[in-house]
């Protein structure tokens, strides 16, 4: 089967610790690193925090919108942990121990321990199908385009390997990168000329600078990388070249990195 021109992703990361900053969410970038190889693109990230409503109006925004949601935390066994009722609500669908879920977690615990709490990790709307979880057993889940993840970076690591067996695959993009020792203002009208002839492309600057430790940075020092990105590689590479002369035009030679899928 050929692969598609336009899969689409967004994610919904939910939990109150990650608004407060008390957490730090990893789960996006793991996430969006997993998805380049299959060509799907995560296109808008959304984060809320544990309130059902909310939950529920995002859910069923990004699911209308985009080929696939992610979301990631409250699949846990807390009071707090309400996605998989918000899930269900967002489509109309009754939450119910699912048997399997039920079976495998019965298993890893002692008798006496599979109490009412830690069913609730067993709870799925009905007709979802399961994620496999091969660290704490504890599934997620997927009713229709949305996949429900654990918020533990290592768990919801851990699921995407059953993830990866039930997407599509869309067309990889492809990536050059080149760093040039101008800064950006030195490069801007350029730049804007070269995107304008590759509008299928994006082209992304990135202004770094040398380390000069508490020294006042000074001329020279600053820099820009700038990644091209598209799924054409003759176009990727011919506006990689243009790049290129631009920077030999402003008296300084591009250091390339080789085209690579990302």
């Amino acid at each position: 089967m050929a692969a598609k021109a336009n899969i689409t992703a967004g994610m919904v990361v939910i939990g109150d610790e990650i608004l407060s900053g008390r957490t730090q969410d990893v789960n996006v970038a793991t996430v969006a690193r997993f998805l380049v190889p299959f060509g799907i693109d995560l296109l808008e990230v959304r984060i809320v925090p544990d309130l059902e409503p909310e939950i529920v109006a995002v859910v069923n925004a990004l699911r209308a919108r985009y080929t696939y949601v992610f979301t990631t935390g409250g699949i846990g066994p807390t009071h707090d942990d309400i996605t998989a009722d918000a899930i269900g609500k967002a489509f109309g669908l009754p939450v119910e121990h699912h048997p399997e879920a039920m079976a495998m977690l019965a298993k890893r615990y002692q008798p006496g321990e599979f109490n009412e709490s830690r069913r609730r990790m067993a709870r799925t709307p009905k007709g979802a199908t399961l994620i496999r979880n091969p660290i704490s057993v504890a599934p997620g889940f997927q009713i229709g385009n949305v996949f429900v993840m654990a918020g533990v970076p290592k768990i919801m690591q851990a699921m995407l390997d059953d993830v990866a067996t039930k997407l599509e695959r869309g067309i990889p993009v492809i990536t050059v990168s080149l760093k040039m020792r101008l800064p950006e203002g030195a490069i801007a009208a350029e730049l804007k000329e070269i995107q304008d002839r590759y509008p299928e492309l994006s082209i992304g600057s990135y202004p770094f600078f040398a380390d000069l430790g508490a020294a006042t940075q000074r001329a020279g020092s600053a820099g820009t990388t700038l990644v091209v990105r598209g799924r054409d590689h003759g176009k990727v590479n011919e506006a990689a070249d243009a790049i290129v002369k631009m920077g030999r035009n402003l008296g300084v030679e591009a250091e390339r990195d080789s085209p690579a899928n990302g």
